[in-house]
């Protein structure tokens, strides 16, 4: 899984000023080039958007300028007031009116495919406005808990301006908690709101950020150790203004948001759980699919295809369990590998080793797969404390050459008991290489394409690719061990349930308790993974469903140049073709395979 920054604000601001010259700026340029159709080049107009448009979304999102390393934009917050909201939804509505200015039919060859990507992404923005997602700004996954000390590690913090930007964000923190809470009540009042299960962590994760003594929080951590270049006068002078901003200003608020959490907006959320229970509800599930799987597939489908998947993996996992000699039934074995000491590590130490122990064996293995290679690193931490108890087991931060920031592979350090050693390979092939540090690090270092595509995140191809990495590790040298393989078979049938239990919940009635009974029934995983990783699929509808339904596309594409290119087949060809392109939607990837491989047979 990517941890992304989401805060969910398009517009940006810090004062109304700054609105209307930047958003009106890009408003100019649009209307600028739509009164240029016939009159300049249409390669040129499409080019133009997208430049404007790029700027304008790192100005309107300075969270996402941090993450980008694009200049300027670290001193501020995202606008999540309901004005700026309705400034965003205009400013969608005339980004789709310009690119559909465009002539597609006079570009060049090259520009067509970026063009039918900008397009999908803007007709999605302005179908997204028929659902009040605006409301759902907050739940134990994303939202302000997490992301501002999140985004405030991030951060540059090499010289006294980074730091005066550190304290701009820490003093504009009141103004985002007070936002928040706004969009909260809002919600409430219009019945907008999140189940109230999976939500019961929240407030405690707000309280764990609340420290008695300000340099113990993680907002306050680049103020623990500061930079040769710094001198002593302004470290103290620097560290002395965040712990006042700290007390006088942030932990006021943070305790702000506790309360409101706690006694106001958590026991006042829903009972139900499938977004079906809201209005309009299964037309927004229906969204909610073809935003993260690129598919156009109907949730029965959906369900029938986890059906089968199930079957299948449930057969190889008896498999392995009749290899090792175990003479119970499969839930039997499950409990076994849950519950026996020698598949756990004592320390969260140990389990950190681990995880690198296993990159670092995974790394030479690449070349085997892959002709190109990235050049940005990555390292294994573990998971914040304030956060653990409520996330899943891992998770992957993206790096970005521009801000000079390798990924990062999280790991979950949080009640080793429930974390056993079978599972790590698997993790770890999906969470750091091949899977998502290799996939993102290659498209933040492609060349010629619009900064749109470098940062694509289209979920069906970037997690189907997560999980089809998951399935390399054989030819990598690993899952030797059988415990290991059936560790790979788990995290299969992981996504595999997942497919049943998404369109369960959201489309089809089930409880939280039938969609846990069902994934107990057919899974190894803890009872303690099990439960958050159901609460995760209830506050993301449809995000979950991009894994297999990915890992499937890419298979059928694999075997499909596999057969008709027979011994001239290029595995890392065929790989080099799928990832030097970017992230697409998985029908146009199909596409662009089907293209590689006839280029290939001439």
């Amino acid at each position: 899984m990517i941890r992304l920054i989401l805060l969910l604000a398009t517009i940006s601001i810090t004062s109304l000023g700054q609105a209307q010259e930047y958003v009106m700026d890009f408003r100019k340029k649009c209307d600028t080039l739509i009164a240029a159709k016939g009159r300049a080049m249409d390669d040129q107009r499409l080019w133009d958007l997208f430049n404007a448009h790029w700027e304008y979304q790192m100005k309107a999102s300075p969270e996402s300028a941090t993450w980008r390393g694009y200049p300027g934009q670290n001193h501020r917050w995202s606008d999540l007031s309901l004005k700026a909201l309705n400034e965003s939804k205009a400013t969608d509505r005339l980004t789709l009116k310009t690119i559909l200015s465009v002539d597609r039919a006079k570009l060049i060859e090259a520009n067509k495919l970026n063009y039918d990507l900008f397009r999908r992404n803007a007709e999605m923005a302005v179908e997204k406005q028929n659902f009040p997602g605006e409301y759902l700004v907050l739940n134990q996954m994303e939202g302000l808990p997490r992301d501002v000390p999140s985004l405030i590690e991030m951060m540059a913090a090499e010289n006294i301006d980074d730091y005066e930007n550190i304290l701009s964000r820490l003093g504009g923190v009141p103004r985002l908690v007070d936002q928040t809470i706004g969009r909260l009540q809002e919600g409430l009042a219009l019945g907008i709101v999140p189940p109230k299960v999976p939500l019961r962590t929240v407030a405690d994760q707000v309280a764990g950020q609340i420290h008695d003594g300000a340099l113990t929080s993680p907002m306050l951590f680049h103020f623990k150790l500061f930079p040769e270049t710094i001198s002593g006068v302004e470290q103290k002078r620097l560290t002395e203004a965040a712990t006042t901003i700290y007390r006088n200003e942030v932990k006021p608020a943070m305790e702000r948001l506790h309360v409101f959490l706690r006694d106001e907006y958590v026991p006042k959320c829903r009972t139900t759980v499938g977004r079906s229970a809201l209005p309009n509800g299964l037309d927004w599930y229906d969204y909610m699919i073809r935003h993260y799987t690129t598919t156009s597939l109907s949730p029965d489908a959906i369900h029938k295809i986890g059906l089968s998947e199930v079957k299948r993996i449930r057969a190889e996992m008896e498999a392995i369990k009749t290899k090792v000699g175990f003479k119970g039934g499969l839930h039997e074995f499950f409990e076994f590998l849950r519950t026996d000491s020698q598949f756990y590590y004592e320390t969260s130490e140990e389990l950190l080793a681990g995880y690198r122990d296993i990159c670092k064996r995974a790394d030479p293995e690449l070349m085997k797969l892959f002709r190109k290679l990235p050049r940005q690193p990555y390292g294994v931490v573990r998971i914040p404390a304030y956060i653990e108890k409520s996330v899943t087991t891992a998770y992957y931060q993206p790096g970005s050459n521009e801000a000079g920031r390798a990924g990062f592979f999280f790991a979950n350090t949080y009640d080793l008991s429930s974390r056993p050693k079978w599972e790590m390979e698997a993790l770890a092939l999906h969470e750091a290489v091949p899977g998502h540090h290799h996939q993102l690090a290659i498209a933040d270092e492609i060349e010629g394409l619009p900064q749109f595509r470098k940062y694509g995140r289209y979920t069906g191809y970037v997690e189907g690719w997560g999980l089809y990495s998951e399935s390399l590790g054989e030819e990598m040298g690993f899952y030797t061990d059988p415990y290991s393989k059936f560790g790979q078979l788990t995290y299969e049938m992981w996504r595999a349930i997942r497919l049943v239990v998404d369109t369960g919940i959201h489309a089809k009635g089930w409880s939280r308790q039938q969609a846990i009974d069902f994934f107990k029934t057919n899974a190894g995983k803890t009872e303690h993974d099990i439960i958050v990783e159901i609460d995760r699929y209830i506050v993301w509808p449809g995000q979950a469903l991009a894994y297999k339904l990915g890992e499937l596309k890419l298979k059928e594409l694999r075997a499909k140049a596999s057969k008709t290119l027979g011994t001239s087949f290029d595995l890392r060809g065929f790989h080099d073709e799928i990832l030097w392109n970017g992230a697409l939607p998985l029908s146009i990837l199909e596409k662009r395979i089907n293209d590689w491989i006839e280029g290939q047979r001439e």
